[in-house]
């Protein structure tokens, strides 16, 4: 139990529809709010994040009201996800050290909660974050490599589970489906979209297949092509193309299906929860390390990757030995609790 109505801000990519971050806050906000925790989000969509979540949200690029926020706050949650890097630009880093570096001018606790870091190429970015880092109260990373990293900038820094992993599901009732996630990404090839198209519809013609466009901005276009692409396979398949939706209702989406086919690395890690058989397309490691974790095949996007044996693999999975695994992660609170207090 956190202190009776303590202020807390929290800072992340959240407001822009991707649904990993999302579903982390999600997670975040139904924890801190079961504490009676006072809460602000800062988000690319106030208005949307306050009437999902029933927080309060303060526009992400308002620094004035962001700084007016951290000056009457008590913690400073930053994440989860990868906000300090410059792979996606130096101005996304800047930003996010610049949050950081307010709460702490104002004497504030910060949690660096579940985050990637790094990598920073910048040597001006790279130093800002080692020395912010090391003011912090309390930092989680998500991975190896971020923890490795920080301890050698001479932070401490606790290694954790991935946020989502204690997500609630629904209950499960398969119903003849198969999903489908793609993201847009620079690897991902017309060829191999095609072979992939083929290959779903050979293996799954008695099947609705269902695919999620997880962002729209990034994947809704792409995922019409492959839509079209089954047709072209299988004009008889029949589709549906999912988005725009809510966490909620993707949840509750998947607890229909029988098989998943996924890029996004949430998207994999909500299949394997409810036990579902998957088949991973690692555009990135993360989602390899899952598939390894998992003893589930994945594919690198590579057109001479033999999608046949993948698929044959997918389909003699065990559903119960899927579940088992999942059922023994989750991430544990009990620290970022104890240092809210």
């Amino acid at each position: 139990m956190v202190k009776n109505n303590i202020k807390v801000a929290i800072s992340g990519y959240y407001g822009f529809d991707n649904f990993g971050d999302e579903a982390i806050l999600k997670v975040l906000v139904e924890e801190l709010k079961s504490h009676g925790a006072d809460l602000t989000v800062f988000s690319k969509n106030p208005s949307k994040t306050s009437s999902r979540l029933g927080v309060f949200s303060v526009y992400t690029f308002d620094l004035f009201k962001i700084v007016d926020t951290l000056k009457n706050t008590d913690v400073l949650v930053s994440g989860g996800g990868s906000l300090l890097q410059d792979a996606t630009s130096i101005k996304s880093l800047l930003y996010y050290l610049f949050v950081i570096s307010a709460a702490l001018f104002y004497r504030k606790r910060v949690i660096i909660f579940a985050q990637g870091i790094g990598p920073i190429k910048n040597f001006f970015g790279r130093f800002l974050t080692k020395f912010v880092l090391k003011k912090c109260s309390y930092i989680t990373v998500r991975d190896e490599k971020s923890l490795f990293r920080v301890r050698g900038w001479g932070a401490k820094a606790d290694l954790v589970n991935d946020p989502v992993w204690s997500i609630k599901l629904r209950e499960y009732i398969p119903m003849g489906r198969v999903g489908v996630q793609l993201r847009s990404w620079k690897t991902l090839s017309d060829k191999f979209l095609f072979s992939l198209a083929r290959r779903v519809a050979l293996n799954f013609s008695d099947k609705e297949v269902y695919i999620y466009s997880f962002q729209d901005s990034l994947d809704f276009e792409l995922c019409k092509k492959f839509e079209n692409n089954l047709k072209l396979a299988n004009p008889s398949i029949k589709t549906k193309i999912i988005s725009g939706a809510s966490i909620d209702e993707i949840v509750q989406s998947f607890s229909n299906l029988d098989y998943l086919i996924g890029m996004r690395y949430h998207a994999c890690l909500l299949a394997l929860k409810y036990g579902i058989k998957t088949l991973g397309l690692s555009y990135d490691e993360k989602v390899e390390k899952i598939a390894k974790r998992f003893d589930i095949p994945y594919s690198d996007l590579s057109y001479n990757d033999n999608l046949e044996e993948k698929f044959d693999k997918l389909k003699k999975l065990d559903s119960k030995e899927i579940l088992n695994r999942a059922n023994s992660i989750c991430f544990d609170f009990s620290n970022i609790l104890r240092y809210l207090n």
